[in-house]
């Protein structure tokens, strides 16, 4: 492929999952804000809690056998029989996951009286899970026009039908829960009619005892690491559900969903760097110099643009939430949101070390890092939500961020990364400085935002932080 077809190439890959990534979130977003404003908040942390472990319940059901599956697909290494092996496990094992739920609910009824809608919604994110295998191969066959439509379907249901329910004044907690599967139910058949009729994928659904057991001997060591890493993700949510109440939880989570749409850049880019890493790194740490300066260049715009959003965030926060909920949720969260705003540059850190240790195949790491994590988490957020409820919650999943981050970093192995460890905490420290200089000199919200601006972009650039080549170098790597 010519250079200029492999720009288009890059250019279009990554619009794409741009469109696919900020529709969720835009939709995701309008969700989690009709149900805040329209429901109890009781209600709406009780959704929010049954969402969560089921989430949880279903991507420790995969077995980490995604990541590898895309590798196959990316590489064309055995992926025909990779990945038909994939979809028998999904099926199998989401069965099997869903029955031990309704013999849960058999065996504890008082507990599933209390949290009724969670068997219910459990149906439809079986049918999500049912989906997952048929997203992963368009992601590793590239075929990211047909992974928007996969994708962006339930959500784009969702939203309307929530829409049009709440301008009736008939949203009800199991009117939410009817629309929630109706969407589950939409993507699965969409993304079965996408696989069969535009990926095209040569494939027979056969059982091969071979194959599979070959593919849960390569998953083996990301089973581990992709358990830890799931759990840690809505571990908080799920503790303050037991632990503390479920308006405590709503009040947090609402935060948090906020906290999650600023990592859209993190997520438009994730699947892209994944293949791109996996071909990089193919045979080995050693690549050449324009490699490394690259991969360098992409980290620090990703930490740039981390504390860029952060910074915002902060300042925005309580006058625009507290407008647009009615006074529900933006000064009640202002310190959860300052903790777990101070997560996103530490979360493009993690990721970038995490997509190359994947690509080199040091899985045993990413093991042992995730393990000590959730270990870690789980004590700091079951202690810390018992005196500081939602804001414990915040603070332990950043302390537990951090600790990745330094265990990452230990462990790299990489002496051209640890050599420009300065310029990618040096964002953070503008953004700090630039926040609490505005703060300091002016009390107009849009005067502090546009100072706070001004001293960051200004510190950037004469710190030759951020130059006017960085992205046309990312560019010119990317499609070599």
């Amino acid at each position: 492929m010519c250079r200029a077809k492999m720009k288009r190439k890059v250019i279009r890959d990554i619009s794409l999952n741009s469109v696919q990534v900020i529709i969720n979130q835009l939709c995701g977003l309008v969700i989690f804000y009709i149900l805040s404003v329209n429901l109890m908040k009781s209600d709406f942390g009780e959704i929010n809690w049954s969402l969560a472990i089921l989430l949880t319940m279903f991507n420790v059901l995969s077995f980490g056998i995604d990541q590898a599956v895309i590798k196959k697909i990316a590489t064309g290494n055995k992926a025909d029989i990779m990945f038909p092996a994939y979809v028998i496990h999904v099926f199998f094992s989401g069965m099997v996951g869903y029955a031990l739920l309704f013999c849960c609910n058999v065996l504890f009824k008082d507990f599933f009286q209390t949290h009724h809608v969670l068997l219910v919604l459990g149906l439809g994110k079986l049918m999500v899970f049912f989906s997952t295998p048929f997203k992963q191969l368009a992601t590793g066959m590239e075929r990211f026009r047909s992974l928007l439509y996969m994708s962006v379907s339930s959500n784009i249901l969702r939203s309307i039908l929530l829409v049009v329910f709440a301008s009736l004044d008939l949203l009800s907690l199991n009117n939410a829960v009817i629309i929630f599967i109706a969407g589950d139910v939409t993507e699965l058949l969409l993304c079965l009619f996408i696989a069969k009729y535009h990926l095209r994928f040569p494939v027979k659904y056969r059982w091969n005892k071979t194959g599979y057991i070959q593919l849960i001997k390569e998953s083996l060591p990301l089973l581990g690491s992709s358990l830890f890493s799931t759990i840690i993700v809505r571990l908080d949510w799920i503790l303050l559900g037991l632990l503390s109440s479920n308006i405590i939880l709503a009040n947090y989570s609402f935060a948090y969903k906020v906290f999650e749409v600023t990592l859209l850049p993190l997520l438009v880019i994730a699947p892209v760097l994944l293949i791109r890493f996996s071909r990089i790194f193919h045979e080995g740490i050693n690549i050449a110099d324009a490699k490394k300066i690259y991969l360098l260049r992409l980290l620090k715009i990703e930490i740039i643009v981390a504390c860029l959003i952060a910074l915002v965030l902060n300042i925005l926060w309580v006058p625009v939430i507290d407008i647009v909920t009615d006074n529900k949720y933006g000064a009640v969260n202002k310190s959860i949101v300052l903790l777990l705003s101070a997560c996103l540059p530490v979360y493009y850190f993690n990721n970038f070390l995490w997509t190359t240790y994947l690509a080199l195949g040091e899985v045993k790491k990413i093991f042992y890092i995730a393990l000590v994590s959730l270990m870690v988490n789980f004590v700091a957020t079951a202690v810390l939500i018992q005196f500081f409820n939602g804001e414990g919650a915040a603070a332990a999943y950043l302390f537990t961020i951090l600790l990745q981050a330094v265990l990452f970093f230990k462990y790299s192995d990489i002496p051209w990364f640890g050599e420009n460890i300065l310029g990618f905490i040096l964002p953070l420290i503008y953004a700090i400085t630039g926040c609490a200089l505005a703060n300091w000199l002016f009390t107009d919200t849009w005067l502090i935002l546009l100072a706070s601006l001004f001293v960051y972009f200004t510190c950037l650039v004469l710190t030759k932080q951020l130059r006017r080549d960085d992205w046309r170098l990312i560019v010119e790597q990317s499609r070599s």
